[in-house]
């Protein structure tokens, strides 16, 4: 048996004998968001450290737990701090808790970030829906022998940020008053910021917005059939476009004050799902 898929169901017997909960709407909380997990209404939760051979988060500020409750009857589960590429896992591990979340039943994935501008109309503070992504300088968590059960060998990416979704999201922040940039979205590896050069690079081919997470997390849901859409918080302006130092605190600093609109923006937005139509 493919190792990366035996881990994943040991993983998921184990959960499965710890939670009895069916999420429709799975959440991944980034850099400053992690408190919302406390104010839905909680049903259970479970340390990523409580799963057996699950890779556990070593972000200061990432709780590192999976927590089950409700958002206005809406079932979820929110990851309360994801697993990067940078903190040395094997992408198999990086994208573990979202195969995790789509096996125990979420059909919708809501991703968020905190990310630097890298398009020169941006400014810090900004909200931008990701229309769609580059992945090309981080490994394609796909290689190696495929998992047939999850998913087709080679997966189509032409939409992989559903478009109902990207319209609950426009109309969502409308209601609330929330300028909502849309763009491209880069990962790159981390954990070190771009350099002046590298932040040209990335608008040259296109970004409107760079960050660490998100983007192999998507190709791995997205391979699983899973309704994908991501809203990245723009924390600051890439290097070389203003004469700040960037420090992972300011970062953080950004996405607290932001918090409190994201959190409405995530809330109507999840709540708003649950009168889409399922048909995958």
């Amino acid at each position: 048996m493919n190792p990366a898929y035996q881990k994943l169901l040991s993983c998921y017997d184990c959960v499965k004998k710890r939670i009895k909960f069916t999420p429709k709407v799975a959440l991944v909380l980034g850099s400053g968001l992690g408190e919302y997990a406390e104010t839905i209404q909680i049903v259970a939760s479970l340390n990523y450290s409580d799963i057996i051979d699950f890779p556990v988060s070593t972000v200061s500020g990432h709780k590192g737990r999976f927590v089950f409750g409700y958002i206005d009857e809406v079932p979820v589960v929110i990851m309360q701090g994801r697993i990067h590429y940078y903190e040395g896992y094997d992408i198999n591990d990086v994208v573990l808790p979202i195969r995790l979340m789509k096996l125990m039943g979420a059909e919708f994935l809501f991703l968020t970030n905190s990310a630097g501008g890298v398009n020169p109309t941006f400014r810090a503070g900004d909200f931008m829906m990701i229309q769609d992504q580059i992945s090309s300088f981080v490994p394609s968590p796909l290689i190696g022998e495929n998992i047939d059960s999850l998913g087709t060998r080679f997966p189509d990416m032409s939409h992989i940020y559903d478009s109902e979704l990207q319209e609950i999201i426009r109309d969502s922040a409308k209601k609330l008053d929330i300028c909502m940039r849309e763009g491209i979205y880069l990962q790159l590896a981390g954990p070190n910021y771009e350099s002046p050069a590298e932040i040209r690079m990335a608008r040259m081919l296109g970004a409107d917005a760079i960050g660490m997470s998100t983007a192999v997390e998507a190709i791995a849901a997205n391979h699983m059939g899973m309704k994908i859409c991501g809203v990245s918080f723009i924390s600051n302006l890439g290097s070389g476009m203003t004469d700040k130092t960037l420090t992972h605190e300011q970062v953080k600093e950004a996405a607290d004050m932001s918090a409190p609109y994201f959190k409405k923006l995530i809330t109507l937005v999840v709540t708003s799902i649950k009168n889409m139509q399922e048909d995958v």
